[in-house]
């Protein structure tokens, strides 16, 4: 089969910026059609980008774009945004969870009202959007479910001090391993994608260090590469797995990781949840909880 996403539909929350935008925005130069499903319709100076921006960012780089106001904490808002999808582009191809929420507090600190919006948008939203979809995703030729998880590691390293946010984190993982296996008869791939360190996004540089992280993070283009590399793979051949972009791109033969670095002279910072390193020039930082 053909590596490339032309004429396919991808559904993906949390696309006005950062990593999801980057992987709409590489589907989007094969000529993908992309139903961009976020909550940002005015601008914010701390967090640029909007639905509308990035709907002409994805035309801009050759794909079609549906910008839709879905907060998916609501099933109603994703039930009719899945349905203007279908209605503007036939169907749905591929799902790909990347709306996130993030708050590292501990129990002490953290609000109930927090936990919840993590629980809410991470593990609900996910397991919300993947049942909308699925109707649709099971008449497409090759239908992908990818979320942006990490893998599933028990240590209590992971789960202390910010153990809501690994809770909620770790519930999208847990879609994966669950639906991975549910949907194998139907030919419906469902995997799990996560950076090997930190990624150059606005939540990342307004809650994990600010500019000095945001020089030792990757580009988000590393993650849309590596999400492109499996969306274009035979579905009934490629899931229940949990992915690490720097693989996935070793995987397609790419070796120079310079690139994606938003300085390569400075080592890379390993992200949450990977217990080591995997490629040169990546060190902990003092936010990773194996340090």
């Amino acid at each position: 089969m053909t590596r490339s996403l032309s004429g396919k539909t991808l559904f993906i929350t949390g696309a006005s910026r950062g990593i999801g935008l980057a992987i709409a925005k590489r589907a989007a130069r094969d000529g993908a059609n992309v139903a961009i499903a976020a909550k940002s319709v005015a601008e914010n100076p701390k967090i640029p980008g909007t639905i509308y921006t990035a709907a002409a960012e994805i035309e801009a780089a050759g794909g079609k774009a549906l910008a839709i106001h879905c907060d998916i904490r609501f099933d109603d808002q994703v039930e009719a945004a899945m349905t203007k999808t279908v209605e503007t582009f036939g169907g749905v191809d591929i799902l790909v969870n990347n709306a996130s929420a993030i708050d590292l507090r501990g129990i002490d600190m953290l609000e109930m009202k927090r936990f919840d919006l993590m629980h809410q948008i991470n593990a609900r939203g996910t397991y919300l959007c993947a049942k909308t979809a699925l109707p649709f995703l099971r008449k497409a030729e090759n239908p992908h479910i990818l979320t942006m998880s990490p893998p599933l590691d028990m240590n209590p390293k992971w789960f202390s001090p910010n153990l809501a946010y690994t809770m909620a984190k770790y519930g999208m993982s847990l879609v994966t391993l669950g639906l991975a296996r549910d949907l194998a008869r139907d030919g419906v791939a469902v995997n799990s994608l996560w950076p090997e360190t930190a990624i150059a996004t606005a939540a990342v540089g307004n809650l994990l260090g600010g500019e000095e992280v945001i020089r030792r993070a990757r580009k988000p283009e590393i993650v849309a590469d590596a999400a492109h590399a499996i969306l274009t793979r035979p579905s009934r051949d490629c899931t229940g797995n949990f992915f690490v972009d720097v693989r996935v791109l070793a995987g397609e033969g790419v070796s120079d990781l310079a690139p994606y670095s938003v300085d390569p002279s400075l080592d890379a910072v390993l992200d949450f949840f990977l217990e080591e390193p995997i490629s040169a020039n990546v060190r902990k930082s003092a936010f990773h909880p194996g340090k």
